[in-house]
């Protein structure tokens, strides 16, 4: 039974995992006028920490509080109330000591949110102070309604004070966070002091503009950044992950390796404590290592993603094209040939090709020799060319150009000539590629040139690494010109921040038309705003002559020297050119859509009742060690887990009839597994009294001892990996005060109102025996003091934390908090049966 509770209680915290994940957009304005849109979640983690994940992980002892009451005519009974106690206990004592074990020696987990677990330890150790108050002081042996509803009506209230901490609210923000830069790089120091004043910013949410006026939305500066900060932060560690997982694994597809890297991602992110149960509950019962499966399956997807066709219709059919589609060439070459393709189809065919010129702001006769044919490509051939005549001249002009055009492309077959006279026997599968027109610009020779950037902007990625930058010579290539050139500073700064200073000369030689400045880019791996910075070209000089060799000149070189002179070298119309700097279009997609997939609810929901009895018949292995294996590939499943397999395959079966949790985002499965829970509780009742009496155990000893125990063991193992694989001792530790308060208030609240209501309507009054309760509670109070004094001493220098530590302290304190446990079950025990005098 007690397996039957951990399944559908793990189908119920997925449930709650996915409701807490829910999230929205908001649109936040910055004092500069600028917006900024962020995705936030709708829960509060306090909140949620407090409500829904406490009740998840302690539904069982609240529900069997209720049962209890409601099954028993409304009169108290000790199951209930002492499992409530007795698992309290084992989650303070038994839970922390492993916790504080099972730490690698060395190793430290603290505490994140310390005021929140001030609160909720405070509220935990009143919780229990106050039923013994209600039991044994107030009005001993009876409950009245009022005491009833004011227990029930704590739960509000210290979820109000919890929330008031995390936030830093009311008293709180008189004491503030500021931020230092540590003397490390990228270390940020937390210290308290005297804050900035604070600047009201605007939010819109829901298309309304919140203000500091009526309905107010402020949010402080400090905590702004520090939001972005953590949002920086993110970013730039799945960054990390992809580009180094880029470079271990070169040969893998970008889908490939998303999966490597959300796999990572995963496993490194903080956890919810929700996901921790629901990874306890399934290596447990033999369905496996959430995450591990979750990557094996990802993986599968990705290699059947890599080993898709990539062969299309066209490449039945033959395509005839220029490669590349333009062309230069100086006035003085005498002839430029043009490159023809065909691609596809079939190769042991012959196909042929007209071509023709036309043209342009170049005439034909004057500056080029007008063409026209046919090119034919036997079988196997692949390429051909085109040339054609350049007719020079010495007069100054501008650089002209022409196009040349393909046209009737045939497929010949056996007996046809190349001419294609017999057209009936001409095969259809062949046609025109892009691009079919080439372009071909005649520079002039006669003018040292007009020297320009080819565009005014650039817009180049950060990861680019070199940008190349081509400054072009047009309107002459007469003469060797040199161009001075220089970089400047915009946005983006030099000196090795966002690109490296660069500056020097350009030196084109006779007849050369284009030169290239290199520009290194750096990329810091920071998600940020585009940068610019800019290239500036100087004035060009004309080099004569004899500054470059000191002989008498040939007849010939002092013929080129005159002519040069007649037209001295300038610049042209994009002298300066502005430089953007972005981040990489491509990285940036990748790793937006690595964040979007790296949401733990959709890694422990499932999406469809098929999904569900997929994995309830599926025995998986439940290997849970921190390896470094990247591709975390699931190991086969031992003797071990096919055995709590096969124990557990009807619960798994019975309950895939449980609503998905993609339905009405997790809120059919909530209600539906409370439900269930409620009724296996009942059961579970009934057969711990069953059990107590068979073996002759009372029911206050069944509850402390087997009960508590057996709702408690998913628990254990959900704070045992949680310990080890968070890098925070919240998840392991921080909840479980938490928890304890909860059930109080809800288990003992809850079933104690309805019942002093229904006896208050009877005209009675409901009675409890406080005896063994009373002292069970007293008990559990003096040992949950000192179990929360030697935790906050374990943050002193000489432990560091929580969690962990040296290992003499670590032995220490886990023996300590094992022997409280034992002595509280041993003094419970003897209580209940007489040999200790009670109350």
């Amino acid at each position: 039974m007690f397996l039957g509770v951990s399944i559908i209680a793990d189908r119920f915290m997925a449930s709650i995992e996915v409701i807490t994940s829910q999230e929205r957009q908001i649109t936040i304005k910055k004092p500069n006028g600028e917006k900024i849109t962020t995705t936030v979640r709708i829960w509060n983690e306090t909140v949620s920490n407090l409500t829904l994940m406490a009740l998840g992980s302690s539904a069982p002892e609240i529900l069997l509080g209720v049962v209890e009451v409601c099954g028993h005519n409304f009169d108290a009974g000790e199951l209930g109330p002492n499992t409530i106690v007795g698992s309290a206990a084992f989650n303070m004592f038994v839970i922390i000591g492993l916790c504080v074990s099972v730490i690698p020696d060395g190793e430290i987990r603290r505490v994140k949110h310390l005021r929140v677990f001030f609160v909720t330890a405070a509220w935990s150790v009143f919780a229990y102070t106050w039923l013994y108050l209600i039991l044994a002081v107030s009005s001993p042996g009876i409950v009245e309604i009022w005491e009833g509803l004011l227990t029930l009506f704590f739960f509000p209230i210290c979820v109000g004070f919890a929330y008031v901490a995390d936030r830093r609210l009311l008293f709180y923000k008189y004491v503030y966070k500021r931020y230092r830069a540590g003397k490390q790089k990228g270390m940020i120091i937390e210290t308290e002091g005297e804050p900035d004043p604070p600047t009201k910013v605007d939010v819109e949410m829901d298309g309304k503009m919140h203000n500091s006026h009526g309905d107010e939305f402020v949010v402080r500066e400090a905590g702004f950044e520090e939001k972005e900060m953590d949002e920086e932060e993110a970013y730039r560690e799945k960054a990390r992950i992809l580009k180094e997982l880029k470079q271990k694994y070169p040969e893998k597809e970008t889908e490939q390796l998303m999966e490597l890297a959300n796999y990572q991602v995963l496993a490194q992110q903080q956890k919810s404590r929700a996901f921790y149960r629901c990874q306890a509950t399934r290596i447990l019962t033999g369905a496996g290592n959430i995450l591990k499966k979750h990557a094996a399956d990802q993986a599968k997807r990705a290699n059947n993603y890599g080993i898709c066709s990539e062969v299309s219709a066209n490449d039945f059919s033959a395509k005839v094209f220029f490669d590349p589609g333009a062309y230069q060439c100086l006035e003085n070459c005498g002839s430029v040939a043009l490159n023809v393709v065909r691609r596809g189809g079939d190769l042991t065919s012959t196909v042929s090709v007209d071509y023709r010129t036309e043209d342009g702001t170049a005439n034909a006769g004057s500056d080029y020799q007008f063409t026209e044919g046919r090119v034919v490509f036997q079988p196997g051939e692949t390429e051909k060319e085109i040339h054609i005549n350049i007719i020079d001249d010495d007069i100054f002009e501008e650089d002209e150009h022409f196009l040349v055009h393909l046209s009737n492309v045939k497929v010949i077959s056996d007996g046809i000539d190349a001419n294609g006279r017999d057209v009936n026997h001409v095969d259809t599968l062949a046609g025109l590629g892009l691009p079919c027109t080439a372009t071909v610009t005649i520079f002039d020779d006669d003018h040292a040139g007009i020297f320009t950037f080819e565009e005014p902007v650039v817009t180049v990625s950060e990861s680019i690494g070199v940008m190349e930058v081509k400054v072009v010579r047009t309107a002459g290539a007469r003469g060797v010109v040199v161009v001075p050139y220089k970089t400047m500073e915009g946005t983006a700064k030099g000196g090795g921040e966002d690109f490296e200073d660069t500056h020097g000369v350009l030196e084109f030689d006779n007849d050369e038309v284009f030169k290239t400045i290199c520009v290194n880019i750096i990329d810091d791996e920071v998600y940020e705003k585009n940068k610019n910075f800019f290239l500036e070209l100087g004035d060009p000089q004309l080099l004569e002559m004899t500054e470059k060799k000191e002989e008498p000149l040939t007849k010939k070189e002092e013929e080129e020297r005159r002519i040069a002179e007649l037209g001295r070298p300038m610049l042209g119309e994009h002298v300066k050119m502005e430089v953007i700097i972005e981040e990489s279009y491509e990285f940036k997609s990748t790793v937006d859509k690595l964040i979007k997939k790296t949401n733990l609810a959709l890694v422990i929901g499932t999406n469809s009742w098929r999904e569900q009895f997929m994995e309830a018949i599926t025995v998986s292995s439940g290997n849970d060690d921190d390896d470094e294996d990247e591709s975390a590939e699931e190991k086969l499943p031992s003797c071990f887990h096919y055995v709590m397999h096969f124990l557990t395959v009807f619960w798994k079966l019975l309950f895939a009839f449980v609503p998905p949790t993609d339905y009405w985002n997790g809120w059919a499965c909530f209600v539906v597994s409370i439900s269930v829970i409620g009724m296996l509780t009942a059961v579970i009742g009934d057969l711990a009294s069953h059990f107590g009496c068979t073996v002759g155990l009372k029911d206050s000893v069944t509850a402390v001892v087997f009960v508590a125990l057996g709702t408690s063991v998913p628990d254990t193992f959900a704070s045992k990996v949680a310990a080890i694989q968070d890098q925070y001792a919240d998840a392991s530790i921080g909840n479980v005060t938490g928890s304890n308060a909860v059930n109080v208030f809800l288990g003992i609240g809850l079933a104690w109102s309805i019942a002093a209501i229904y006896h208050q309507s009877k005209g009675d009054k409901f009675r409890v025996d406080p005896g063994t309760l009373a002292f069970s509670v007293t008990l559990f109070t003096i040992f949950a003091f000192i179990c929360i004094a030697v935790l906050i001493y374990r943050r002193r220098p000489e432990i560091g934390g929580e969690l962990g530590g040296p290992r003499i302290p670590k032995i220490l304190t886990s023996c300590l908090f094992f022997s409280l446990w034992l002595m509280y079950i041993v003094f419970s025990s003897l209580e209940a049966y007489c040999h200790v005098k009670g109350f």
